[in-house]
């Protein structure tokens, strides 16, 4: 049976393209500095966002901890949206670790923060207080691509305090496409910026941390410190270059499947609007919000059945990838509507 997986996208597998890169990849010791691969790497990407250098990591969890930790020292805060990934899904590592406070405030509706609620979070300069040192952003946000306006109304309020301004760009490639805005563009207004690779673009590993040289030099002693040193890692670099080449404009066509998505799925369940919500695509995330988490649980396990792997939450997310076809999302439309409204009319 074949099995279509909309889980997320950091589940695609290298093509054989991709393999035979690998394959052929010159590779030397990362930690002495002299892996041919990885050094062209991360000047190749350090190019495309417009900064000075860059630091190839293993996950984006890691290039993002290693931000915040060049950025800040103990007793210190960053400023986060509350459900961002730097603070909500990256097990508390800043705190943990680099003793670093994370200070939540809310989103707006388009998943951007506003300015005025970033100046209201800074701290006066009080003994009683952590001292704020950093801003952490993201884009794009639940598939949806955060206004370049917005990114500069917050680096106005960094500038406003001396503060420093980290993007978590796990989807920035994704951002990219779907304005027309280069990588370089998108992350002009940050310090500090972290790209994953093993999503949208394909590539099995890696995201790269972009930032000025100075950064890049304690972000990589920090790698060093966490275990981060991955030796002959061209392997790695050759999979993200290739991606870059290979993969980027690409993107273009998971947006476009996503949007199938979920008009094909708004259409075909509209008469369940009460009990199923089909979200419009953002770039190549579609929500399917239900009114009752049981129903969407077992809408989970009968499309497992069927071959469709989903999420069984209530905001059930399905990511287009690398791997989804428009075959399989005319196959995806049709079992999905089955077992939904199967699922629906049996309760």
């Amino acid at each position: 049976m074949e099995v279509i997986d909309f889980r997320s996208d950091t589940l695609t597998k290298p093509t054989p393209d991709m393999r035979a890169a690998m394959a052929s990849a010159e590779v030397g010791d990362d930690v002495y500095g002299e892996d041919p691969t990885i050094n062209a790497l991360e000047q190749r990407v350090a190019a495309m966002l417009g900064k000075p250098a860059a630091l190839l990591c293993t996950s984006g969890t890691q290039s993002n901890l290693l931000g915040i930790l060049s950025h800040c020292q103990r007793g210190e805060e960053y400023i986060v949206g509350a459900p961002y990934h730097t603070y909500k899904y990256e097990a508390g590592g800043a705190a943990v670790l680099g003793g670093v406070v994370p200070h939540t405030v809310s989103l707006e509706a388009d998943g951007s923060v506003a300015a005025a609620t970033l100046r209201g979070a800074v701290k006066a300069d009080d003994p009683h207080f952590p001292i704020s040192r950093l801003i952490a952003l993201e884009n794009t946000h639940l598939g949806r691509v955060i206004s370049q306006a917005q990114m500069w109304q917050a680096r106005e309020v960094a500038d406003e305090f001396g503060l420093r301004l980290h993007l978590d760009g796990a989807r920035l490639a994704n951002a990219s496409v779907a304005t027309g805005l280069s990588l370089a563009e998108l992350a002009q207004p940050f310090d500090s910026v972290s790209l994953c690779c093993s999503k949208g673009l394909g590539a099995p590993v890696g995201s790269l941390l972009i930032g000025s040289e100075e950064l890049i030099g304690r972000a990589r002693r920090w790698r060093k410190m966490l275990g981060g040193g991955m030796r002959q890692a061209g392997v790695i670099a050759a999979a993200i270059d290739y991606a870059l080449t290979h993969h980027m404009a690409r993107l273009a066509d998971d947006h476009t499947h996503a949007e199938g998505l979920s008009q094909q799925l708004g259409t075909r369940l509209a008469s369940l609007a009460e009990h199923v919500q089909v979200a419009p695509a953002h770039t190549n995330m579609v929500y399917l919000n239900f009114a009752d988490p049981q129903v969407a649980q077992q809408v989970s396990t009968a499309a497992r059945e069927a071959g469709i792997l989903v999420p069984a939450s209530a905001a059930m997310r399905l990511v287009t990838h690398l791997d989804i076809t428009s075959q399989m999302i005319e196959k995806t439309v049709d079992i999905l509507t089955k077992v939904i409204t199967e699922t629906v009319q049996a309760r």
